[in-house]
């Protein structure tokens, strides 16, 4: 059967619509995060902590002391065995072994306690006895009842002393009854804030209590972002499925179709190529005639110009001589080195390269690219039926929240809680009165054992105001004043008055002790240190079949992990109460609510996409025959041999520039003549050749040279080379046709699994929301708390503190006792007095010195010259009832 408040809870959580993850679920993770924000939380106003202030260092004091009496551990095992014994057992038979050792171990425990039972016992037994024989004592004139004082030489002393130790004494016990009236203040005090704390946490459950529906309802309404995205990806699904699928095919697919277009490139340049050959071709077989014909001529004037008769004269300097044989044998050559009338022309190839270029290779790639680019697009049509199946189902799951969580009555239930804790809270405000009623007896009997101490303390104090007051060191025992009579008076009645009430206020003390140390040490303590938790969870303690209470009781199970250290725990740290509770292992909801319910027909749907790229042609007919024509446009044909041999000869046989430089140089040795300056005119002749024709036919060679080059490596293997990239294409061809249906699959699973990535976002943010915000049991674990802080900080330290003050006042109203007595003496007027030989203090009659210890001259008949001087009185006369005990020397 469910339990009221099992149910209550219960119910909550169901409308909740946790969504729990299918069997198998889908580990990869969306792209995308999510945004839920966050679960309205209301604030809880109840602070469940407790500082006592400044009688804190009372309760320390308390605590020290008890640790001091009651060192030992937590006793679980006793409490243990004692509890599943169920205590009575025990007691019928405790002859039995097992029981008399755990008598045996709860005697050791509470050994500290029962010692000091044992003292306070004896002290309230024996104090009355005491006191009993001590009057009757003082009746037979013992124990200080003999009204005659013993005079003494340190008598001022001892009377000093007695007086200072009885009002250190005094002092002590005051500080003990004000610490006894802080504590009973305290409690009173502390009693007051009783009810502010129940209203406080009364209000906090008022407030888990609304705030629960609301929080339940943002978990709902937040089903609609994940929604929201699910449907903005089904609408985009070209650009995320087709992009995708379109990226790993370009992967494959570009490679191929750049070797196309790099063909198509490579064809243009060809082209541009065989033009340039046949444009250097022309200028170098034309240059060359030029500059034969040129070069020739220059020949021939140097020559005629060599025929000069400087060159021949026998008269003329032999070095001239010399250098016009030099420069007539150099002359040879003044000559060209390459002959391009003999290279063929590529016409041939060029008309068959214009004749491949009229197709237009790059835009048949082109539209190769587009096609493959145009895969989102395709996929959008493809897709168009399933995108609007799942949106359907979308918005049938959202239906489906919202109409389960409405089934069950939430908002009736939290209006009978809230009824049910306006109930006991009227019930908890009928006790205040009697709850005020009972503290104030319990006020009045602790002021009334206060005012017991202080009617002690009066006397104690009266006494010594009145005795050192009145007290007058040249009066004698028996001459004493009133005011120091009256003040050993106070004493003495202060003395009847401890020996009254000592033993009462020690009996109120060890009954106080031992509940209030008990609790302390097997509740409070405990509590803050979690032993008391690890008892009550202790397996099948409670009830014999029950592993733990609280999910037998409430649900059971007693095998599930639920314990109250685990519910307090939680509770403490503001946790959800479906946590708290574990409702989570209780409720099966699957049925309802189970994420394979809600994303089986999705997944179904998106894993029936069907999507066939054969549409896509990368290299249409056309440009495959544009590369096989490529291949046949006869470049092999072309002799490169022959055009490199003539562009690696150079324009002329030697360099025109190093020629004419050499020329000047032999012309400048010469002497200045008309042979020198003719000379110059060729070399000025020789630079203009090279700069007008040389040049240009070099620049010529260079660029014929790099185009032969570029067509030499393009006609290297071209077959094979247009081959390749055919086999290329139609291999991306056969992947996007054939094989491209294990790429479409994966990238499809991966968009199905983005889109149940976010349901999935969804239900672990409720189930976090769950566990964490929705519906915080703080204060369930404040009520807890605040039990402990009236029963432990408020009742239990303030009774302790109590009865320590109180305790530690009554055991030192003995030393006052044995105090005021003995002081009481220098203070009382006395009926008899000693006689003094001392004659610098109080002159006394002479006497004479017999048995009773009274001098006297005549029974010696010896004269006492000290006294013949001395004025003599009759004490006997002048006191009549005095008389003096046997004298002896210490005296």
């Amino acid at each position: 059967m469910w339990k009221p408040g099992t149910l209550l809870l219960l119910l909550l959580w169901l409308a909740s619509g946790e969504l729990q993850q299918e069997t198998e679920p889908r580990r990869l993770p969306p792209p995308g995060k999510l945004n839920f924000g966050y679960v309205p939380a209301g604030v809880y106003e109840t602070l469940a902590h407790y500082e006592p202030g400044p009688i804190g260092i009372l309760f320390h004091m308390v605590h020290a002391f008890l640790y001091a009496v009651q060192p030992n551990a937590f006793p679980h095992d006793l409490i243990v065995k004692l509890a599943k014994d169920k205590f009575g057992a025990i007691q019928t038979e405790y002859q039995k072994p097992e029981n008399i050792v755990l008598t045996l171990q709860a005697i050791y425990y509470e050994i500290g306690f029962l010692v000091c039972a044992a003292v306070g016992l004896l002290f309230t037994i024996l104090m009355p006895i005491a006191g009993l024989f001590f009057c009757m004592c003082r009746c037979c004139d013992n124990c200080g009842g003999e009204m005659h004082q013993r005079q003494r030489k340190n008598a001022d002393c001892r009377r000093g002393l007695l007086g200072t130790l009885l009002f250190s004494t005094s002092l002590v016990i005051t500080i003990g009854v004000l610490c006894a009236y802080a504590a009973n203040q305290n409690l009173s005090s502390q009693v007051k804030n009783v009810r502010r704390l129940v209203n406080s946490n009364m209000r906090d459950l008022h407030t888990f209590a609304n705030d629960t529906p609301m929080q339940i309802e943002y978990l709902i309404s937040q089903y609609a972002t994940a929604k929201n995205k699910v449907i903005y990806d089904l609408d985009n699904i070209g650009p995320l499925l087709g992009g995708r699928i379109h990226d790993q095919l370009d992967k494959e697919v570009r490679p191929a179709l750049d070797q196309v277009l790099n063909m198509a490139g490579a064809m243009r340049e060809t082209k541009e190529a065989l033009e340039s050959v046949n444009a250097s071709l022309e200028v170098l077989q034309d240059g060359t005639g030029k500059l034969s014909l040129n070069l020739g001529q220059v020949r021939t004037s140097i020559n005629h110009t060599l025929n000069d008769t400087d060159c021949h004269d026998e008269d003329s300097d032999a070095t001239t001589a010399q250098l016009c044989r030099n420069i007539r044998q150099s002359l040879s050559q003044l000559q060209i080195s390459s002959n391009f009338t003999r290279l063929p022309d590529v016409n041939a190839q060029l008309e068959k390269m214009n004749d491949v270029l009229k197709t237009d290779l790059s835009a048949v790639v082109q539209r190769g690219f587009s096609s493959l680019n145009d895969t989102p697009h395709m996929v959008i049509e493809q897709t168009r039926s399933v995108v609007e199946s799942v949106t359907n189902l979308v918005d049938s799951i959202g239906n489906n929240i919202s109409s389960f969580s409405k089934a069950f009555p939430v908002q009736s239930c939290l209006s009978n809680f809230t009824i049910f804790i306006n109930h006991v809270h009227a019930k908890i405000e009928d006790y205040y009165p009697e709850i005020d009623k009972m503290d104030f007896y319990r006020w009045i009997g602790c002021i009334a054992l206060c005012c017991m101490v202080v009617l002690v303390l009066a006397f104690n104090y009266l006494g010594l105001l009145c005795g050192t007051l009145g007290y007058d060191k040249h009066a004698s025992p028996t001459t004493r004043g009133c005011i120091s009579n009256t003040g050993g008076t106070m004493l003495m009645a202060g003395v009847g008055f401890s020996f009254l009430f000592s033993w009462v206020l020690m009996g109120v003390v060890t009954i106080i002790f031992l509940a209030g140390g008990n609790m302390e040490k097997l509740v409070c303590e405990p509590f803050h240190t979690k032993e008391l938790f690890k008892v009550v969870d202790t397996p099948y303690m409670i009830n014999p079949e029950w592993k733990n209470f609280i999910p037998g009781y409430m649900y059971n199970d007693s095998e599930l992990k639920l314990t109250t250290e685990s519910l307090y725990s939680t509770c403490k740290k503001n946790q959800g109460i479906y946590s708290a509770m574990r409702l989570d292992k209780v409720f099966n909801i699957s049925s309802y609510l189970n994420t394979t319910v809600f994303t089986k027909d999705v997944v179904s749907q998106l894993d029936s996409l069907k999507i066939d790229l054969r549409g896509i042609i990368l290299l249409e007919a056309e440009g495959r025959q544009n590369l096989l024509d490529f291949s046949e446009a006869g470049l092999s044909e072309i002799n490169y041999a022959d055009y490199l041999e003539e562009v690696n000869k150079g324009v002329t046989v030697v360099d025109l520039l190093s020629f004419a430089r050499e020329l000047e140089a032999q012309t400048d040795l010469m002497p200045k003549s008309n042979l020198q300056s003719a000379l110059k005119g060729h070399v000025s002749t020789l630079r203009q050749i090279h700069r007008q024709q040389i040049v240009p036919m070099e620049q010529s060679m260079s660029a014929l040279n790099q185009s032969m080059r570029f067509l030499e490596r393009t006609a290297s293997d071209l077959p094979n080379k247009i081959l390749a990239v055919l086999d290329a294409i139609k291999a991306a061809q056969f992947l996007i046709s054939q094989n491209a249906t294990h790429l479409i699959n994966r990238e499809s699973r991966k968009y199905t699994n983005t889109i149940i990535g976010y349901f999935h976002q969804y239900i672990e943010w409720v189930k976090t929301s769950l566990a964490m915000e929705v519906a915080p049991c703080k204060p369930f674990s404040n009520m807890v708390d605040t039990a402990e802080i009236m029963a432990c900080s408020f009742v239990v330290d303030s009774m302790n503190t109590f009865w320590m003050g109180l305790g530690c006042s009554t055991l030192l109203l003995l030393p006052s006792i044995i105090l005021a007595v003995k002081l009481a003496k220098y203070y009382r007027r006395m009926d008899t007095e000693d006689v003094y030989d001392d004659p610098e203090t109080i002159p006394m009659k002479t006497m004479e010195i017999g048995n009773n210890g009274y001098h006297s001259e005549h029974l010696q008949g010896i004269p006492n010259p000290m006294m013949t001087s001395i004025p003599t009185y009759d004490t006997m006369n002048r006191f009549p009832r005095a008389s003096a005990p046997p004298r002896h020397i210490d005296w």
